[in-house]
């Protein structure tokens, strides 16, 4: 690994990061106070114990990893202190998030892109300027194919790749950088794209409800090999019984169960499944999962 040359601002390192190797790019990122963790090659899921919670801009750190790992992807921490919130628009066989993305850009939404970048899949990272002192939480709209990820999200940064069906390499590329760098306001585009809908009366609130998605998520995320599909099913039933909408909960349990090694296709019929089980007998049992997650 050479040194990579040090890029004053994030934008900087994003700009350069194509002409740049794996290692040197995760330098450079480290080297602008951007704060990576290694992936798996050709993927998208993180190759350290912990994931995304184990992001840094320690250079030292991210020299080690990737030594170790020097084809690993790089995975960028979103919704930091001096970083980056990123919009995700997907194209997948099933649909396409360009036409939410027009409707965003004439409501005036999205103007204050820093820097575009193309993702394997043709669709498009658009990354906006972190708010200071706002945090914006991730979500996502699998229906209207985008994506945002802030708080307690991650994107695969340029010069990452995947590998497709026929085993060629497809990478995220560099399109431009912006003029009118400003903040995303989050909320207001995610109501445009899915304006909110009234819904039944919720149950009283539980020991179990939408707001222990996330410590749903990380118990699941410890659960053994062997359990974890039996695992997600149960979580998916305590957030469905919670009210919690289908799409939400996908996104905290989905992205847990993926870093357990299930693929999107298993967590996504087990999430419906447990989404039907649950609207035909609303009392699942719940004492044989419970183990160790309520106290």
């Amino acid at each position: 690994m050479v040194t990579p040359p040090v890029m004053s601002t994030p934008v900087d390192a994003l700009a350069a990061a194509g002409t740049l190797s794996l290692p040197d790019a995760a330098m450079a990122y480290a080297r602008a106070s951007m704060a990576v963790f290694p992936c798996v090659p050709g993927e998208k899921r993180p190759l350290t114990e912990h994931g995304l919670t184990d992001a840094t801009a320690d250079p030292a750190r991210v020299a080690s990893w990737w030594r170790r790992w020097p084809q690993a992807n790089i995975g960028l921490a979103t919704g930091l202190p001096g970083g980056f919130d990123v919009l995700d628009i997907d194209v997948h066989p099933s649909g396409s998030g360009f036409p939410a993305l027009r409707r965003a850009r004439q409501a005036g939404l999205v103007d204050g892109w820093a820097v575009l970048i193309q993702s394997p899949s043709g669709g498009v990272h658009l990354y906006f300027a972190v708010d200071h002192g706002r945090e914006q939480r991730s979500w996502a709209l699998p229906k209207a194919h985008v994506d945002f990820r802030g708080a307690g999200g991650y994107v695969i940064a340029p010069p990452s790749y995947v590998v497709d069906g026929h085993g060629g390499r497809r990478g995220y590329r560099l399109v431009a950088t912006g003029r009118d760098r400003q903040p995303v306001e989050a909320e207001e585009l995610r109501r445009l794209l899915d304006p909110p809908r009234p819904r039944p009366a919720r149950r009283p609130a539980t020991a179990w409800d939408g707001r222990s998605g996330e410590r749903l998520g990380t118990w699941l995320a410890a659960q053994p090999e062997g359990n974890r599909n039996r695992a997600l099913f149960w979580a998916a039933c305590r957030q469905a019984e919670a009210g919690v909408p289908q799409d939400e909960a996908r996104f905290v349990l989905g992205s847990a169960a993926g870093r357990t090694g299930l693929g999107e296709r298993e967590i996504d019929a087990t999430l419906a499944s447990a989404y039907r089980t649950t609207a035909r007998q609303r009392d699942v049992p719940t004492a044989s999962m419970a183990g160790g997650l309520g106290r």
